[in-house]
């Protein structure tokens, strides 16, 4: 075991052996292996989005052999999916590759300004299907957010006991939020915070941009002449309001879009100190070849930051 994976474990002294032990595994997997990085491949777009959407851009994504074969393929440290998804592999590809059961999840057939995803499979499922995590998903600055609290704070109590990991998608939407506020420095750091003030060992969120939402923060960013104009900048930050960067922050990919748009964006995230993205709609739209050309250009951006 590398040192940088022992420095991380020991963040997480409170935890079993179990779930430090998954946690290991997550970072000893893949071509991030040791590094502290992560790459990890989450498809709860068939779900989320429905499946045209989803998967039409490359018919074979329907196949949920696809997407694990895509995870393993190009060296990514896990893979993530709802229950469905996950029953339909965790036998056939037991052990290749550490599973994350997402269990809650929302669709897109009903609008709504204050969202809140089900719960849709509990910790006796990844257990049983050999998952070595959980995933959550809550939205701050939904009026519903304090069910949503509950619910995971219930879960990961479960998760703990039973050694794995928790991690938690943690992305600001709601009627007291702006469209752009959504992905507000402020707001990003802050629901960076609340995941891990909710026990995640993995917190999940989008790359911010340089508006700032709520007055009172505003004040405080001027007053301290905290640095947000760039990318690498606003990056360190989210970091930094993670516990002063002892827990780890992955970011999303976020919608379909080029291979250069995505690649600077890694750039900037890995230089402001992330510990990697969680990349799902921009690899499995592409081909299998170039969805791993894809990965593995992120990947190595990853490797090379410090």
């Amino acid at each position: 075991m590398t040192r940088r994976v022992k420095e991380i474990l020991s963040w997480y002294g409170s935890d079993n052996p179990g779930t430090l032990a998954n946690l290991a595994r997550l970072m000893n997997t893949g071509r991030l292996k040791g590094t502290g990085k992560f790459v990890i491949l989450p498809v709860d777009q068939g779900f989320e989005h429905g499946p045209a959407r989803s998967f039409a851009p490359n018919p074979a994504g329907y196949d949920p052999r696809y997407h694990i074969e895509l995870a393993i393929e190009s060296g990514c440290n896990a893979y993530a999916a709802p229950l469905g998804f996950i029953e339909a592999v965790a036998r056939d590809y037991a052990g290749e590759i550490p599973l994350i059961l997402k269990l809650n999840n929302s669709d897109s057939m009903l609008a709504t300004k204050d969202p809140a995803s089900a719960v849709t499979s509990c910790v006796e499922a990844a257990v049983r299907l050999g998952c070595g995590a959980i995933g959550y998903t809550i939205y701050p600055g939904s009026n519903l957010r304090n069910e949503m609290y509950e619910a995971l704070a219930q879960l990961t109590e479960e998760a703990k006991n039973a050694g794995l990991v928790v991690v938690v998608w943690s992305y600001p939407r709601g009627s007291s939020l702006s469209k752009d506020g959504e992905t507000a420095i402020d707001i990003s750091a802050y629901a960076a915070q609340v995941g891990c003030q909710l026990g995640a060992h993995i917190v999940k969120v989008k790359p911010s941009t340089a508006y700032i939402e709520q007055a009172e923060a505003k004040k405080v960013y001027e007053k301290c002449q905290i640095p947000i104009s760039t990318l690498v900048e606003r990056t360190k930050h989210v970091i930094d309001s993670s516990f002063g960067g002892r827990r780890i922050v992955i970011f999303s990919g976020g919608p379909a879009k080029g291979t250069a748009e995505v690649l600077d964006e890694i750039r900037g995230l890995a230089e402001g100190g992330a510990f990697g993205s969680i990349v799902g709609r921009n690899s499995f739209q592409r081909s299998k070849a170039d969805g791993i050309a894809l990965l593995h250009q992120i990947q190595d951006i990853f490797k090379a930051a410090k």
